[in-house]
């Protein structure tokens, strides 16, 4: 018999998610993720699209406060391309909570501005 989590208890593992998870991840990959990733195919480290910490708010999906959102802003300083986005929980290395793709990949040029988004629902 499966444990049942409760509403509170979903709106606190959303809050522990988005305490713990500290930083997005920008890379130039383009591949599939699946269940079993562990990293974004090809992080960017450089031209100011880096990990960084994201602003983190929480939102009602079915219950209140059972969303984390991470959001961040980069601003490149060198030509490159985003393709994915990742969630992770360290300055570097860590643990990929979540990624996806950046359909269409973006090309970015000197100056011009990257937002990306992440959300988890606990529902």
């Amino acid at each position: 018999m499966a444990a049942t989590i409760t509403t509170a208890g979903k709106a606190r593992i959303a809050v522990r998610i988005g305490t713990d998870t500290v930083y997005l991840a920008v890379g130039t990959g383009t591949s599939a993720f699946s269940a079993g990733s562990t990293a974004l195919t090809a992080e960017i480290t450089d031209s100011g699209l880096a990990r960084a910490t994201p602003t983190v708010t929480y939102t009602t999906t079915t219950v209140t406060n059972d969303t984390v959102n991470c959001a961040k802003t980069w601003t490149a300083s060198a030509a490159k391309t985003v393709g994915e986005i990742g969630m992770l929980n360290a300055a570097s290395a860590g643990t990929l909570y979540e990624a996806d793709l950046t359909s269409p990949a973006r090309a970015l040029g000197i100056g011009d501005t990257f937002t990306g988004t992440l959300k988890i629902v606990v529902a």
